[in-house]
């Protein structure tokens, strides 16, 4: 588990990056820049390749790595475990955070996507038919469970950083909103109990459209709701204190709903995503940070002339980190060169909040 003591060495020893490269989580730090392990075909090939670009940045001043279950068919996961165990890094040093909610395949794509999910899932009673959406989304309690096992077991771990309920908005296709809330304060309170079991030290929402999206958006949930379902959670469970800690959503130049759209009521009327998880405390971390790639060569000048980086890439990570209230930036890493990239972003320093703010004027 990442600690005060471990964070704060692992920056220490690496101080050559631009201020507020290293940023508060807990009592500790976290680095601006994480490592993200979306993309890819689920190969060997692409394994070997993420082992070396993980390695490389966490042993060079990133401490922060993302993943999930169903990344990969697990696969990210489990090369982040063997990562992890072989970089320059201890683990107290390192901020490790994976999600669970969409059901995983184990390896590869099988033959048969929904034989497998109902023989080993449905029929095995990991999964209530009931609680199944799309045939391949369910954030039960029990099912939650089964998959945090899964994921310390794939990582190698005794304990999570982090851990997301990942893209809970999936389940508003079959359900109403009241119900997924209802969804919502049943898995926390479950993961309440495995925060007092050690299991994991933070748990969080993993989101694409849910929190940037407006208010009457087939996709949308209230972050004050959630936030609230969680102390909810936390009373039930017997603690004086939630450890709902974070929530991710994508944030880019081209995705920047999460401070442009209003949808959060506030104490003083409707707020950004991004303004109201500041003020209530939450760390935010982005994905989509270089959107799949596409910021590397597509950028308005308007913008990247404001930006510092030696590469459009660097601009960009550096535009999603310069957001007010976000405690770091998750970006795909598909090599060591890249890996080597992405890390010197934060060399340079992000903007500041007048300057981030003039992007958006008219």
């Amino acid at each position: 588990m990442a600690t005060r003591e471990g964070t704060w060495a692992y920056r220490d020893a690496h101080d050559d990056f631009a201020r507020t490269f290293f940023r508060r989580f807990g009592d500790g730090v976290a680095s601006s820049i994480g490592v993200g392990t979306y993309l890819g075909e689920p190969t060997d090939e692409r394994d070997d390749e993420y082992y070396g670009a993980i390695r490389t940045m966490l042993s060079s001043g990133v401490n922060v790595v993302d993943t999930a279950i169903n990344y990969r068919h697990q696969r990210s996961e489990r090369v982040v475990g063997r990562a992890l165990a072989d970089a320059d890094i201890d683990r107290d040093a390192a901020v490790v955070a994976t999600k669970g909610g969409f059901v995983p395949f184990d390896g590869e794509r099988p033959p048969d996507p929904g034989a497998f999910v109902q023989r080993e899932y449905v029929d095995t009673g990991l999964v209530d038919r009931e609680d199944l959406v799309g045939g391949q989304h369910c954030i039960a309690p029990a099912f939650l469970d089964d998959q945090l096992d899964r994921s310390l077991s794939n990582l190698a771990l005794d304990t999570l950083d982090l851990y997301y309920v990942h893209n809970p908005e999936t389940q508003l296709a079959e359900n109403s909103r009241e119900q997924v809330y209802d969804q919502l304060e049943a898995a926390f309170e479950r993961l309440e109990e495995r925060a007092d079991d050690g299991e994991i030290n933070h748990y969080g929402v993993a989101t694409w459209d849910a929190f940037r999206v407006p208010a009457d958006h087939e996709k949308y949930l209230s972050l004050p709701e959630v936030v609230e379902r969680a102390r909810a959670a936390a009373k039930s469970a017997g603690n004086t204190a939630t450890h709902f800690r974070a929530i991710q959503l994508p944030f880019n130049v081209f995705m920047a709903d999460a401070f442009t759209v209003a949808a959060h009521e506030g104490p003083d009327g409707p707020q950004s995503a991004l303004w109201f998880a500041h003020e209530a405390g939450l760390d935010v971390f982005t994905s989509a940070s270089i959107m799949q790639g596409r910021l590397a060569t597509e950028m308005p000048d308007s913008v990247e002339a404001k930006l510092a980086g030696e590469s459009r890439a660097q601009r960009a990570i550096n535009f999603a980190r310069s957001a007010p209230g976000v405690t770091c930036s998750l970006v795909g890493t598909g090599s060591v060169e890249h890996a080597r990239e992405n890390v010197d972003a934060g060399r340079y320093e992000p903007l500041g909040a007048d300057a981030f703010d003039a992007v958006f004027e008219r």
